[in-house]
């Protein structure tokens, strides 16, 4: 009797669905131990077949392993089936009763063996029974235990798993079908298949093509793609047909297995036969790359040349070139080049390409110093060449254009250029060259100021000498030009070239400081050390003659910066690093080194020579006189008040009570002794007057106009001022002072956005600072940046964010309450109380 048979039928009632839920996991536990080696070459053999293992196998070891593995799944089948057991009843209940504390099934089918004739004996056995009956209604079905790590203790099983995955992701299907062509068994009894694939040129980036998933009708490919094509079956039954590849002479036959051709033109491709299939191919060519200089080459003002350029390809440019030959008929064939030329090598030059992006359509510079060379600031040709990845090459117009080259300035710097280059010419000039050279040095007093140069100058005489005597080799010519170029930058820079280095030097240890976060005394040091090389910098160059752009200097309107205006710059630097404002500290040293790069001193001016300022120099301190006069104004309304006992200022006196300066004799201020408000307000009138009519920066632009209406605004303000002081209107003209103070700032505004839109606003290459003069280390009361150009407005928003209402909210909050703080000075809670007054 089962040990089913004996549990009472109320107790395995609960015990139903957990009892076949054990016994099915016990069915899945015996066929996984049993069968697993089965299935397990199942998949090896599936993964072999689909991805063409087998194919690639001579037909008899193809077969022997197909044999191989299917007996090996047989003996898997014969040893599985005879160690699997088919789970009974007992086992599940077995398999479930362990998993119970005290094994209650166990317990619930056990029979009292003796006392059973004892009514107590029997009611202890019925409570016994209960609770086992209890503890097995909790049961829970078991878990198949499904590891076979002891069975197959090196994974082969998931091996076998692994090589399925891959077959059903990047095998092919069609080939569980047939192990090879030559295999015509299993062939004809699947039938002939095929499999194609084109693939491009690897530079075009595109795709290959799998030609089964393609309808017959037609695509596009570029041309040099490759075909390759498999057919399988019997052989002769699958033909390929093709006109793309153009092949002639000996060609293989047209149903061999293994087919591979490259598309050279557009033509048809077709399998004829069983499942065949038949396209039209268009080639697409790969078109020549293209090259195009966008505008002539530029110099800067080191002699470098920089070359615009655009290049596009279809599929992308690999490399470049520009060739630089010498354009001899273009030459003024005088004095030292009436020589036969040398013969030179052209100069090629790589072009650059771009590191990120794509390179199918771009924009560079070609950028090299040429300076040196022996065809520097003469006639050239210049050639671009671009080539792709297929080998094609394309070239841009050829350019005439003269080589860009430094430029010397100086008399004798540029004699010893020119000297340098007729010998570079040609070896004929050496004797004219030498010549030349004693004729330049004869009596040096007071001509050749530097003596390091005239000494480094004998030095290359005496060896160009020796060498027109004993032989002129290209090595010893080649040292000779070296030495005389270093003689011209001596003669150019003289000692102005170190000590713009040395400033340099300094500003990047401050940076490097900035950067790193060095402490106070660090930074102290530092910008002594720049101060001083900046002053020395500076009487360097105001040492240097300024005929080097003289005709240019006089054609442009300038703006100085004093030495006081730079130690300004110099103080708010400092002033913004002790602050940690480490940002603002930065951005300010590159301004201050823009300065110091490309400024120069001019004959009868004391400062640093800054394009389109000087009107609106004259147009701030016009502004700073009017902000005065209008001080001077709102201090003789107030002393009217507190002369007749009114309470606010923002009140209109009783007529025939004009103030003390109605008459003229209350404020001096900036005007003349004796002058009263009005005659003031006269004068700064007529001096707007008087700038307006000069040349404003900006004129022609919408900004340069928007300036003079501007103005236009200033002046009728002034006039209506001016006649509200002398009807003894002291409120009113406050009103109209700040109208015309609000208008001049607006113009001095829209002057400087025109100069920094427009060509003033860049490093020309006469060395021309960029920017502007004012010193942008001042703040006002609030701490916001002046404006630019000395303006005394500023570009800066004082309300920024989105809740700029309860951000004003604030601000005036603050005004009233240090307004009514009397510990602060007098003069800034009347200033304060003014600017209540305003709102």
């Amino acid at each position: 009797m089962s040990e089913g048979n004996r549990i009472p039928e109320e107790a395995m009632a609960p015990l139903r669905w957990p009892l076949r839920l054990t016994r099915l996991g016990l069915l899945a536990e015996r066929l996984t131990q049993a069968f697993w080696p089965v299935w397990s070459l199942c998949l090896l053999l599936i993964a072999a077949m689909a991805f063409g293992v087998l194919d690639q196998l001579p037909i008899e070891i193809a077969w022997a392993a197909l044999m191989l593995g299917l007996g090996g799944i047989v003996w898997g089948l014969v040893v599985g089936i005879r160690g699997f057991h088919w789970p009974t009843q007992d086992d599940a209940i077995r398999r479930l009763d362990a998993t119970l504390p005290g094994r209650p099934l166990a317990a619930l089918s056990d029979q009292q063996a003796i006392g059973a004739a004892d009514a107590a004996s029997v009611e202890v056995w019925r409570v016994h029974l209960a609770r086992m009956a209890d503890r097995a209604a909790a049961a829970r079905p078991v878990e198949p235990d499904l590891k076979l790590a002891r069975r197959d203790p090196f994974a082969l099983r998931y091996v076998a798993l692994l090589a399925f995955v891959l077959a059903a992701g990047f095998g092919s299907a069609w080939r569980l079908t047939a192990i090879s062509p030559q295999s015509a068994g299993a062939a004809v009894v699947a039938g002939p298949t095929w499999e194609g694939w084109v693939q491009p040129p690897p530079h075009t980036g595109k795709p290959s093509l799998y030609l089964n998933d393609i309808p017959k009708g037609g695509f596009s490919v570029p041309v040099g793609s490759k075909v390759t094509l498999r057919l399988y079956g019997q052989i002769g039954a699958l033909t390929v047909a093709e006109t793309v590849s153009g092949r002639t002479g000996l060609v293989g036959s047209a149903s061999a297995a293994d087919q591979d051709f490259t598309i050279a033109r557009s033509g048809k491709l077709a399998i004829d036969g069983p499942g065949g299939r038949a396209w039209t191919v268009t080639a697409v060519a790969d078109q020549p790359p293209s090259v195009t200089i966008v505008s002539p080459p530029d110099r800067k003002a080191s002699g470098e040349m920089q070359l615009p350029f655009h290049a596009s390809d279809d599929f992308g440019v690999v490399k470049g070139t520009a060739t630089i030959t010498l354009d001899l008929a273009a030459i003024d064939r005088r004095y030292g080049l009436a020589a036969d030329p040398e013969p030179r090598p052209p100069i090629v030059l790589d072009l650059p390409m771009p590191v990120t992006g794509s390179r199918a359509d771009f924009n560079q510079v070609l950028v090299d110093d040429l300076s040196k060379n022996a065809w520097a600031n003469l006639p050239v040709k210049i050639t671009l060449t671009v080539q792709d990845a297929a080998g094609q090459t394309g070239s841009a117009a050829t350019l005439s254009a003269d080589l860009p080259g430094r430029r010397f300035f100086d008399p004798l710097a540029a004699a010893v250029i020119e000297m340098r280059r007729d010998l570079l010419w040609s070896a004929a000039n050496a004797q004219r060259t030498e010549e030349i050279l004693r004729a330049i040095t004869y009596r040096p007093e007071g001509f050749i100021k530097n003596q390091r140069a005239y000494l480094l100058l004998r030095v290359a005489m005496q060896r160009l000498e020796t060498g027109i005597e004993e032989g002129l080799t290209p090595a010893l010519r080649d040292e000779v030009a070296e030495a005389l170029w270093q003689v011209a930058l001596q003669v150019e820079d003289g000692t102005l070239s170190d000590a713009l280095e040395t400033l340099r030097q300094a500003q990047d240890k401050l940076s490097e400081a900035i950067r790193r976060g060095a402490s106070k005394d660090e930074i102290a040091k530092l910008m002594d050390d720049m101060n001083k090389a900046l002053q020395n910098y500076v009487a360097k160059l105001a040492q240097q003659q300024d005929g080097k752009d003289q005709q240019s200097a006089q054609n442009q309107q300038g703006q100085s910066i004093t030495g006081d205006q730079m130690q300004q710059m110099l103080d708010r630097l400092q002033q913004l690093m002790e602050q940690g404002r480490m940002a603002e500290a930065q951005q300010l040293l590159d301004r201050l080194r823009q300065l110091t790069e490309n400024m120069r001193v001019t004959q009868g001016q004391g400062g640093m020579q800054i394009p389109g300022g000087q009107a609106m120099k004259g147009l701030s301190d016009t502004l700073r006189q009017q902000q005065n006069l209008s001080d001077k104004t709102f201090q003789d309304l107030q002393h009217q008040f507190s002369q007749s006992g009114q309470g606010s200022p923002g009140e209109q006196p009783q007529d025939g009570q004009p103030g003390q300066d109605q008459t003229g004799q209350g404020a001096q201020g900036d005007g003349q002794p004796g002058q009263s408000l009005a005659d003031r307000q006269r004068a700064l009138r007529n001096q707007l007057d008087q700038q307006s009519q000069g040349t404003l920066p900006g004129d022609g632009t919408a900004d340069g106009k928007a300036a003079r209406d501007a103005l236009g605004q200033a002046g009728q303000a002034m006039d209506q001022a001016e006649q509200a002081l002398r009807n003894g209107d002291n409120a009113g003209a406050l009103d109209k002072q700040a109208e015309a103070m609000d208008a001049l700032r607006q113009s001095l505004h829209n002057m400087d956005q025109a100069m920094n839109k427009g060509p003033a606003s860049t490093a020309g290459p006469q060395g021309q600072a960029d920017g502007t003069a004012g010193p942008k280390g001042q703040s006002d009361p609030l701490g916001r940046q002046i404006g630019q150009a000395g303006a005394m407005g500023t570009s800066q928003n004082l309300l920024q964010g989105e809740d700029v209402y309860r951000r004003a909210r604030e601000i005036l909050d603050e005004i009233r309450k240090r307004s009514g703080d009397q510990t602060r000075p007098s003069i800034e809670r009347d200033y304060l109380k003014r600017l209540l007054n305003l709102f």
